[in-house]
């Protein structure tokens, strides 16, 4: 008797191909960081809008160095059609964070219409997004400040696509 095995295995949906991009913009003066989250934000159109590279699937991870909804910032990060998922906006950013100290420099964001219709083509967001809260699970007996030296000062975020 032969080895028997499983010829072939697979999904019938058509492959869905993505661009994940990272960026951490500088600290600095909020006139700095504006001048560069603005370039970013161009430069990401740009190639979304190119029908010949890669992909138009573009999705932005990073730490923008952000403040909160509605900043000149936050304003720039979005004015060419990038969108950030509202379901994160409560979501901390930091080890550091507290109710009275939010924070929104880090961000998911992939580009949409004026409207709120995705450009994504083949994914679809589900609504479900959050961030993973690790101090209780790595170095217990550190203080705040000395973990974030050794894993990081900021919280994982992570957002949910179905294939469509």
């Amino acid at each position: 008797m032969g080895f028997e095995r499983v010829r072939a295995a697979g999904d019938a949906r058509e492959p869905v191909s993505f661009v994940l991009t990272t960026v951490h913009v500088l600290w600095g003066t909020p006139a700095a960081r504006v001048v560069e989250i603005e370039q970013f934000a161009q430069w990401m159109r740009r190639w979304a809008d190119r029908e010949d590279d890669w992909s138009s699937n573009l999705l932005v991870l990073g730490d923008f160095n952000l403040d909160r909804l509605g900043n000149p910032l936050y304003e720039a990060f979005v004015s060419t059609g990038l969108w950030a998922p509202s379901e994160l906006d409560q979501v901390p950013r930091t080890i550091f964070d507290d109710d009275n100290d939010r924070h929104f420099y880090d961000q998911v964001a992939w580009f949409s219409e004026p409207t709120g219709a995705s450009l994504l083509e083949g994914l679809t967001y589900t609504r479900r997004a959050g961030g993973f809260d690790f101090l209780p699970h790595v170095f217990p007996g550190l203080s705040r400040t000395e973990v974030s030296w050794r894993v990081s000062d900021h919280y994982p975020l992570w957002v949910e696509f179905a294939v469509a």
